[in-house]
């Protein structure tokens, strides 16, 4: 082992770990166990998006249930949150939405969500909905005045605005609109993998310039035009947004989700891309069929000491690194939820 491997394994025990987006947790949580094999202290489950008001506080509940049931477990609601979690060898849980379905027409129900821990939400999945157009609309209209209304109340409500999977003239208007720090919670860069969901320069500048951040995601599909994209390839986005925004507006959303390979068998991947195409969530362009390996050596969040290993071979500072793996991620939640 080099002296420059021992240091990334200091660095990464040291660091404040998060992977800010994670399908996968929600669906299986007897799969918690992978995210402290490698290290992490705050994962994100995916606790709603596409269902109305009633199924999502009953998914919440869930999630309440099981966290004062385990006690390796943590609710983050705070930016303290995290370093107690941290601290204390906790798996923190932030509860994130993908999608503004539960929201419904009632934005009370912003304040409900809050008390009950959510902490970030997406604008939107894909698809026209009330607030906005999706990435993979066919028209790209801005915010309407429901949506003007929303990020109001998702700011008074110290809630992060995310805009992954949302169209471009949404998701500016939105941060023009914000008095938060609005992030896209688990998007790549256009310029190095042409795709609806990644994102443009604009678009991580007009982010950064809020002091929000991007985190890079590990669906293959947004990393490079291999089925099996390496290590190095995502990172090479990273090396993207640290070039042209710095290295305190980049992150980690690996976006982990029930239907990659080593998770799910091939039948049921391929079941479960059949049921979003006809759903109208996701379309070929963007979406090729199963399976989906996510970059090499980080297939699972199992192995996420990879990366941080990578990133110090790459050339990040002990401090950089610390940033990317969670640091920025920290910031904009203390920023935006208070301490």
């Amino acid at each position: 082992m080099t002296t420059r491997t021992l240091d990334s394994a200091r660095i990464h025990d040291e660091s404040i770990f998060i992977d800010a987006v994670s399908p996968l947790a929600n669906s299986n949580t007897e799969l918690l166990d992978w995210w402290f094999e490698g290290g992490v202290t705050a994962v994100a489950p995916t606790v709603g998006g596409f269902a109305a008001s009633g199924p999502t506080v009953a998914n919440i509940g869930r999630w309440q249930h099981l966290i004062k049931k385990d006690p390796r477990l943590r609710l983050i609601t705070s930016g303290a949150d995290l370093q107690v979690a941290k601290d204390d060898k906790k798996l923190g849980i932030l509860f994130h939405f993908q999608g503004t379905s539960p929201v419904e027409d009632n934005l009370d129900l912003l304040s409900v969500y809050k008390r009950l821990g959510v902490g970030m939400i997406q604008l939107a999945y894909n698809v026209k909905n009330p607030v906005g157009d999706g990435c993979e609309e066919r028209t790209d209209c801005g915010l309407s005045n429901f949506g003007v209304e929303l990020i109001r109340r998702m700011n008074e409500e110290r809630i992060v605005v995310d805009c992954t999977h949302t169209g471009y003239r949404t998701t500016m208007e939105a941060i023009e609109l914000s008095t938060a720090p609005v992030v896209f919670s688990h998007s790549n860069v256009k310029a190095l993998k042409s795709s609806p969901r990644n994102i443009t320069d604009d678009q991580i500048q007009a982010a950064a310039a809020t002091g929000g951040l991007v985190g890079v995601v590990g669906f293959p599909a947004f990393v490079s035009d291999s089925p099996r994209p390496t290590l190095d390839e995502y990172i090479n986005h990273i090396d993207y947004i640290v070039n042209l925004v710095g290295v305190d507006h980049v992150g980690l959303g690996l976006d982990y989700f029930h239907g990659q390979s080593g998770v799910s068998s091939d039948e049921a991947a391929k079941e479960s891309y059949a049921g979003l195409i006809e759903s109208g969530r996701w379309r070929a362009e963007a979406y090729p069929p199963p399976p989906y390996w996510y970059p090499e050596g980080i297939e699972t969040p199992r192995t996420f000491q990879k990366l941080t290993e990578r990133l110090v071979e790459r050339g990040y500072t002990e401090d950089e690194t610390k940033k990317i793996v969670g640091g920025n991620w920290v910031r904009v939640f203390t920023e935006v939820w208070g301490r």
